[in-house]
């Protein structure tokens, strides 16, 4: 008989916390409704004597990632508005942590380190809507993971 995972190993997409690092403050961005940060490899073709086909080589990689947040902080607005006013780019970290108490993997932590705004959302409003959000896409310059998942028996 094969092994297969429990329903209850798979990690609640809700149960997560986000920390955003802001020169000397620490901020809980409790306020976060979803972030995605992702890392590509950039590749190479290289030419191979006696065969048809190319092989491909990594040659370095870059971050990007996406976030939206309940529109109900002027944090992020703020570092647009210095950039702005005195051409001054700030810089962040983003720490992201999974943790599900029904899961048997335990948590994940990774910290996405010198993050850069592409620009945002400057006002906005919805007389039609229901509550506001405010998104924002990034780039970060390094990442580490203090904090892994544990590997499920079945693995």
């Amino acid at each position: 008989m094969a092994a297969i995972m429990k329903a209850k190993d798979s990690v609640s997409a809700r149960l997560a916390q986000c920390y955003v690092k802001i020169e000397d403050e620490r901020y809980n961005f409790a306020q976060a409704i979803n972030l995605e940060a992702r890392m590509d490899k950039n590749k190479i073709e290289v030419p191979i004597l006696g065969q048809t086909g190319y092989g491909n080589k990594a040659a370095g990689w870059s971050g990007t990632g996406s976030a939206t947040f309940h529109f109900n902080t002027s944090i992020f607005r703020k570092l647009l508005l210095r950039y702005k006013d005195t051409g001054e780019d700030i810089y962040f970290d983003i720490e992201i942590t999974n943790h599900d108490p029904t899961a048997n993997v335990g948590s994940q932590t990774v910290i996405l380190e010198d993050c850069n705004l592409d620009g945002g959302l400057v006002a906005k409003f919805d007389a039609d809507g229901t509550y506001l959000e405010d998104e924002y896409d990034f780039t970060f310059e390094n990442w580490r993971m203090p904090g892994e998942f544990t590997k499920l028996d079945v693995m």
